[in-house]
């Protein structure tokens, strides 16, 4: 009879933590409806950013054009 008892128990803190979980997920979806993040722009950080990394991988090289890709990474 124990073991039903700790199956029972077991099965009802599984429920309780979906059930938390997906009101937690829910309230993230509204909260982020809400206050959507702000627009990024390729600013002068971005600019050094990207001329570091290519001088560090590729010493001696030059960036002369910087292009952003139109519709971002493709899923």
């Amino acid at each position: 009879m124990d073991e039903v008892n700790l199956f029972v128990i077991s099965l009802n803190a599984f429920v309780a933590v979906l059930i938390l979980l997906s009101v937690l997920a829910l309230a993230m979806r509204l909260l982020t409806a809400l206050f959507p993040p702000p627009p990024t722009s390729s600013g002068a950080a971005a600019t050094v950013a990207v001329v570091s990394a290519v001088s560090t991988l590729f010493p001696g090289a030059r960036v002369t054009r910087i292009e952003a890709i139109e519709g971002g990474p493709k899923r």
